[in-house]
C-alpha cells in the first residue's frame, strides 16, 4: 500500500475534550453521574463506568449529595429545574456552542419567533434545544419535511441548526423554507469544526481507495462523516475500533484515507493508523 491519509481534523473536537476532561476530573468523588452519556462514544462511557461514573437519564434515579455532569449534547430548561429541585451539585459540560443556541432559541422564542431548528428530532442536543423555547417549535431533517412545512405568516421564523449537521443539507432545506415567503432569521449554528471535518472527509474519501471513518454507533456527526465519504468512495467502512474493521475488497489498495467523528478518542484513531495495513 502506498499510503494512508489520517484527516488533520479527525477526533475530539473542543467541546467534545472540555466536556471529557470535566468527567474525568471528576472522577474518585462520591456520588458521581453524567445526565445521559457524556458524549457518544462506548468507549469512552465504558471507561467512565469502570471508574465509578454512572450515566443516568432522570433526576429521579440519584440522591440530593450526588454529582451530576449534564452532557456535551446540554439538555432541557425542564431538566435543569429537575435537578435544582433535588439540591445536586451540578457541573455543567455542554459544549458552548450548543448553549448558544439555547440561548437564541429562548430569547426568539421569548419575542413570539417560530422556531424551526434543522436537525434530528430524536438527537439529545436537539431535544436539549427544544426545551428552551417558549414558542412554536418545529423539527425538519428532509426536503419533504421542508416542503410540507406550514408556518404562521404574521410572525418571524428563526432557523437554527444542530451543530453537527450536514452543511450543504442545511443549505438545502433553508433554500427551500425561504422559498415560502415568510419573514425568516437564519442562523447556521454547525460548528466550525463539523464543517471543517465534513469538508476534510470529502476531499480524502474522493481520492483514496478505501475510506475508513472511526466513531461511536450513536454519534450523529459521524454518521454524516459517513454519508458525505460513501458518496465519495464506495469502499468506506464505519468502524467504532480496529476489530470492527473487516474489509472485503479485492484487489490493490493503494491509498486508504482515515477519518473521526468528534467523539472519538485518539488512541482509537493511532490503533487504526498504525495496524490498518495488515488488514490488506
Amino acid at each position: 500500500m502506498k499510503e494512508v491519509i489520517v484527516a488533520k481534523s479527525a477526533g475530539f473536537c473542543f467541546g467534545v475534550q472540555r466536556a471529557v476532561d470535566t468527567v474525568y476530573n471528576q472522577c474518585g468523588g462520591k456520588n458521581v453521574f453524567t445526565y445521559g452519556p457524556i458524549i457518544h462514544n462506548e468507549e469512552v462511557v465504558k471507561d467512565l463506568e469502570n471508574k465509578g461514573v454512572h450515566v443516568i437519564n432522570s433526576a429521579d434515579e440519584i440522591n440530593d449529595d450526588s454529582t451530576v455532569i449534564i452532557r456535551s449534547h446540554g439538555v432541557s430548561k425542564d431538566v435543569y429545574d429537575s435537578l435544582h429541585e433535588k439540591n445536586v451539585n451540578i457541573v455543567d459540560a455542554t459544549c458552548p456552542f450548543v448553549l448558544k443556541i439555547h440561548k437564541i432559541v429562548k430569547e426568539e422564542s421569548a419575542n413570539g419567533s417560530q422556531i424551526v431548528i434543522i436537525g434530528n428530532e430524536n438527537h439529545p442536543e436537539v431535544e436539549g434545544i427544544m426545551g428552551w423555547s417558549l414558542s412554536d417549535t418545529y423539527v425538519i431533517d428532509t426536503s419533504e419535511k421542508a416542503q410540507n412545512l406550514v408556518l404562521d405568516s404574521q410572525r418571524r421564523v428563526c432557523i437554527v441548526s444542530q451543530t453537527t449537521f450536514n452543511y450543504n443539507k442545511f443549505q438545502l432545506l433553508v433554500e427551500i423554507i425561504s422559498k415560502k415567503g415568510y419573514d425568516i432569521l437564519v442562523l447556521n449554528t454547525i460548528c466550525n469544526a463539523t464543517q471543517e471535518r465534513q469538508v476534510e472527509a470529502r476531499q480524502i474519501a474522493s481520492q483514496v481507495d478505501v475510506m475508513i471513518v472511526i466513531g461511536g454507533r450513536n454519534s450523529s456527526n459521524t454518521q454524516k462523516l459517513y454519508e458525505i465519504c460513501r458518496r465519495e468512495c464506495k469502499h468506506t467502512y464505519y468502524i467504532q475500533t480496529l476489530e470492527d474493521f473487516k474489509p472485503e475488497i479485492t484487489g490493490t489498495v493503494r491509498s486508504v484515507g482515515i477519518t473521526a467523528g468528534a467523539s472519538t478518542p485518539n488512541q482509537i484513531i493511532e490503533e487504526v493508523h498504525t495496524n490498518v495495513r495488515i488488514k490488506f
